[in-house]
């Protein structure tokens, strides 16, 4: 069965580069889209225009809000559903003032890349001086540049905590214990808001889990993945 891999905000295909290999026994890996539209609901519309007819989801972060979209949207497409590192609370008023702040400057000066120090914030405290981690990540930035970043910076993020429980097929919730920008409360809300889902955590990693352990997120996707899917004639081919 095709996985759709959703990214994260300002991350591309780069984001899963680690994990492909353990993925990709389960069919075509497909990357959607998030870069081309300014909300949640543009982005998961397209996505499911460009999708297979039948496909398991993975999104990551910012792509985990367009994942869940996309699970109410046309539930009768998904094999499974895995959420990492994400949330389905609102913007704080801090989170929305930082992100109104940061538009209003890349609109007045133009975007120059993104900051380093917030990039360093985000991985787990070991990884800090990690320089070709965080080049890595600065890099998927800058392939998206300016206008993805208008785009992703400036939509307003809805908790849609109140919509788990119409998600019906089959979820895993996978959290990192050290993760600086989405608790361990953010991810126990998923699982216990979508009926029947799962949550793994993952210890020795902050929010980019896809690259900072990409071992230990295949050892926990793998595996429940192939549980879900077995009954697919298309995994393995």
């Amino acid at each position: 069965m095709p996985l759709v891999l959703l990214p994260g905000f300002m991350t591309d295909p780069d984001l899963w580069a680690d994990m492909a290999p353990s993925l990709a026994p389960f069919g075509p890996i497909l990357h959607g889209d998030l870069g081309r539209d300014d909300s949640i609901a543009a982005m998961a519309r397209r996505v499911v225009e460009e999708a297979p007819d039948r496909f398991a989801l993975i999104g990551f972060s910012m792509g985990g809000y367009v994942a869940r979209e996309m699970a109410r949207i046309t539930p009768e497409r998904f094999g499974a559903l895995v959420l990492i590192a994400t949330s389905a609370r609102a913007d704080t008023p801090a989170q929305a003032r930082r992100k109104d702040a940061a538009v209003g400057h890349v609109r007045r000066h133009s975007f120059t890349g993104l900051s380093r120090s917030a990039i360093r914030g985000s991985v787990h405290p070991d990884r800090a001086g990690d320089d070709a981690l965080i080049a890595r990540i600065c890099r998927m930035g800058d392939r998206l540049w300016g206008d993805v970043f208008l785009r992703q910076a400036g939509q307003t993020r809805a908790s849609d905590r109140d919509r788990l429980g119409a998600i019906a097929c089959p979820t895993l919730v996978v959290a990192a214990a050290q993760d600086g920008l989405r608790s361990l409360d953010e991810a126990r809300e998923l699982r216990d808001g979508i009926p029947g889902a799962a949550l793994i955590v993952i210890d020795g990693s902050g929010h980019m889990l896809p690259m900072e352990a990409p071992e230990a997120l295949a050892e926990a996707i793998v595996p429940w993945l192939r549980d879900q899917l077995s009954g697919a004639s298309t995994i393995g081919s």
